[in-house]
Order: C-alpha cells, then sequence, then structure tokens
C-alpha cells in the first residue's frame, strides 16, 4: 500500500492533573498541587519524546465560583506564557503555545510576550487567541458585564492587526551588527506602527528585533461565524470541538472554503480537533479505566459543571429532567454544541453533565491502542481534520502511553513524523515564515 504524501500533526494539551474532570481525585494522580513545574516539565517531555507538534495551554483570568472549588479544579491556571517560558528551558523543539485574551489585555505588551517567548525558544511561540466567555473575567478587568459577542470579535480583528503589525515593525535585516563601526541597527528599517483605530492607538515599534518565526503562530476556535470569519482572515491553527465526524468533514470544508476571500490557500490552515483517548491493553481494559474515571464524577458536581459551560444556572432544575429552553443567541459555540446536542438525543441534565464533565464535547475514543490510531487514521483521511490536539484523562501518564502505543502506530503507517525535521513551530506545522509588512 501507498504510504501517504500528507502526514497529520499533533499537540498535546496539557492540564492540571489531566483532561478528565475528576483527574484530580484519580488514586494515580501525579502531584497533590495543582500548579506544578515538575508536573509541566514531565508532560512536556513526554510530548517531545512523542515528536508533538506543539504543548498548548488554556488560561482564564478569573475563578467564577469559589464555593465551586470544594469539588472543581477545572479553572485553576497558571499563567500560560509564564509557565511557558519555563518548558523553553527545558525543551528544544517542541512547539510553546499558551491562551491569552484579546478582551483583557493591550495589544502592545502581549506582542512583547509572545515575541520575547519566541526569541527566548528560538521561534516555538504560539498564541491560542480567545475573546473569553465569563462575566467573572469581565469583573476582574474593570467591567460589570462581558463585552457582546459582536463586539468581542471587532475588538479582536483590530488587536490581532496591531500585533501583527508590532511584530513586523523591525525588518528582518535590520540589525546589522557593525562591532567595530559602533552601528547596531539600521533606523530606516525600524518602522513606526502609528496605528489608530476605533479600539486601539499604537505608535509602536516593539522594542525588540523581529522574531526567529516573524509572527509567533496564531491559533484560534473559529467555530461560531464570526469565529469562522476572522480563523479564515487570520489564524494559522484552529483548535475545535467536535465528537461526530461527518460535523467535523462539514466544519472543515466551510472554514477552508472561506480561505480564497482573503487570498489563502487551504493548506495555510490547520485544523486540530481535541481528542481524549482512553488506552488498555484491550477493548475491555480501556471501558474499564474509562469507568473508574466516570464513577469519580458526583452527578451533581457535574450539572454544575454543565451550568458553567452554558453559562446558564441550571441548580433549580431537576437534575433527571431535560435540559430547560436556553437561547442560542448570544451563547458560546460550546453552549450552542450542548444544547442541540440535547435537543437531538433527550438526555437529562444528570447525563449531560456526565457526557461533558468527561471530555468537554471533544471526541473521546475508548479502545486499544490499534482502534484509537484507526480512529484517528479515519478522521484524517475522511478530510475531517488536519490533525489532533490530544487531552489525555489523567497527565502525565495518559500521555505516556499515547506516546509508547498510539504514535508508534501512527508513524508506520506513514501518518506522523518519526522525527523533527525542523526546528520552528511553522516548521512542524507546515506553515510559510510570514514576510513582514514593511518589505
Amino acid at each position: 500500500m501507498a504510504r501517504p504524501t500528507k502526514q497529520m500533526r499533533l499537540g498535546a494539551f496539557l492540564f492540571d492533573y489531566g483532561h478528565h474532570y475528576a483527574a484530580w481525585r484519580h488514586p494515580e494522580s501525579f502531584t497533590p498541587n495543582a500548579i506544578d513545574l515538575e508536573f509541566y516539565r514531565k508532560s512536556a517531555e513526554v510530548a517531545e519524546q512523542g515528536k508533538f507538534d506543539m504543548v498548548f495551554l488554556a488560561d482564564s483570568g478569573s475563578l467564577p465560583s469559589i464555593t465551586d472549588l470544594e469539588s472543581n479544579v477545572s479553572f485553576i491556571y497558571p499563567e500560560a506564557v509564564t509557565l511557558l517560558g519555563a518548558l523553553a528551558s527545558v525543551t528544544r523543539k517542541i512547539g510553546l503555545a499558551g491562551t491569552a485574551s484579546t478582551t483583557f489585555n493591550e495589544p502592545y505588551s502581549l506582542a512583547r510576550r509572545f515575541a520575547t517567548l519566541d526569541h527566548l525558544s528560538n521561534g516555538r511561540a504560539g498564541w491560542n487567541v480567545v475573546t473569553s466567555t465569563k462575566e467573572s473575567e469581565a469583573r476582574n478587568f474593570n467591567a460589570d458585564q462581558l463585552p457582546e459577542h459582536g463586539h468581542r470579535y471587532e475588538r479582536a480583528t483590530e488587536f490581532l492587526d496591531v500585533v501583527k503589525g508590532l511584530w513586523d515593525c523591525w525588518q528582518d535585516d535590520a540589525v546589522v551588527l557593525e562591532r567595530e563601526a559602533g552601528r547596531y541597527a539600521d533606523p530606516d528599517r525600524v518602522h513606526r506602527l502609528n496605528h489608530n483605530g476605533s479600539h486601539f492607538r499604537v505608535e509602536g515599534p516593539l522594542n525588540m528585533p523581529r522574531s526567529p518565526q516573524g509572527r509567533p503562530v496564531i491559533i484560534e476556535a473559529g467555530t461560531s461565524p464570526a469565529g469562522q470569519q476572522l480563523a479564515a482572515k487570520t489564524a494559522d491553527v484552529v483548535f475545535t470541538a467536535c465528537d461526530n465526524k461527518e460535523e467535523a468533514i462539514a466544519f472543515y470544508q466551510q472554514l477552508k472554503s472561506q480561505l480564497p476571500l482573503y487570498g489563502r490557500q487551504a493548506d495555510e490552515l490547520k485544523v486540530m480537533p481535541g481528542l481524549m483517548a482512553f488506552i488498555g491493553a484491550t477493548e475491555e481494559d480501556a471501558k474499564e479505566k474509562e469507568r473508574q474515571f466516570s464513577e469519580l464524577v458526583q452527578p451533581a458536581v457535574g450539572a454544575s459543571y454543565l451550568s458553567k459551560l452554558l453559562n446558564y444556572d441550571l441548580s433549580s432544575h431537576p437534575i433527571d429532567g431535560p435540559l430547560p429552553d436556553i437561547p442560542k443567541q448570544g451563547s458560546t459555540s460550546r453552549a450552542v454544541m450542548i444544547i442541540e446536542r440535547a435537543e437531538q438525543s433527550k438526555m437529562t441534565i444528570r447525563e449531560l453533565g456526565m457526557h461533558y464533565s468527561v471530555a468537554r464535547g471533544h471526541l473521546t475514543v475508548t479502545g486499544t491502542a490499534e482502534q484509537v490510531a484507526h480512529v484517528m487514521e479515519d478522521w484524517f483521511a475522511s478530510g475531517a481534520c488536519d490533525g489532533f490536539n490530544i487531552m489525555q484523562p489523567l497527565l502525565p501518564q495518559g500521555l505516556e502511553d499515547f506516546v509508547q502505543h498510539v504514535v508508534p502506530l501512527l508513524q508506520e503507517k506513514g501518518l506522523f513524523r518519526s522525527e523533527y525535521t525542523g526546528s520552528t513551530l511553522r516548521e512542524h506545522l507546515g506553515l510559510e515564515r510570514p514576510i513582514g509588512r514593511q518589505v
């Protein structure tokens, strides 16, 4: 059989304890501490041993409910760029991608942080762009409530334009480094941005040369119509949640069809849905592992977590009753996905809470390594994705299982690299280095 000419991309989504909602309760949990550098170092090293394209970190700027801390650790995050800076010093090849909000940051400071990370890691930085979805986050940043969806995306569009402009203010050949002549840089090759828009006034330039990648890799969710439009125009990678192959194919085709509107080719944007895998020596063994995890989720806690995903308080509704009518208009893409799943499946609040507390709507596969690799190959070959962001239920052990048992199967099939051939995240992903605006 001819070997495939195209290979999939793999990210390792790191999360405190692991991605299963009850990972912190698991008896084999790696550490008692939610913020533990050794935990992240170990996880990143395992991902790099598996030749992953990148590690990926989520982030958020609030703790929505202090009461929920009694049983819920899902809102505890280390600040992503700070942690990625630490991981840059203990890894050599793997990309380092982290989340930051365009609603609660300023473009100049964020452009500096990711450009610095790109310099320090020799070209391995990636920024996951979010607009934030939690009202509690707004209250930590001088606001009473979250700006409405359209306003957030309007600000995000301008924010990205400013950040990319700042990254381009220094031409690649601006630093001449003529030591004997006492000449460091050519001022004619360093430019002010002089941005004056609806949301920002930024003079620029950044106080550092252009970074190794030119621009760090841009990652977005791109699920809502506004999100898809922004992603088609500005993203290098889209990280999405979908557990249905046919829906994933439709999303993939719809998103990629928008790229020509912005003068882009299909391969300039990689679509990587999340994937959680319960891996066992046999299918029964894998199901037993999943069952042990599920027993750790208390039904009321699962329902409470569902409320957070929906941004809607379900506490007054019977847990064994249906989901109430929740308006889709104004809801997040994840909330709309849950509402539509409830409409189609007629699952109760208890069932929905248990389901979404496992993988939050991402694809879940339970089986042997061969079965996991088969599903990944099927999605990839069917045009549902360009790769996956791997979200193991328990870390780093689940990632070790994946690297030891699934990655070799993908490599045997020619679906994934056996060695790194590049040194930057853009090279790993097969993306061109952008030409600066000033050239």
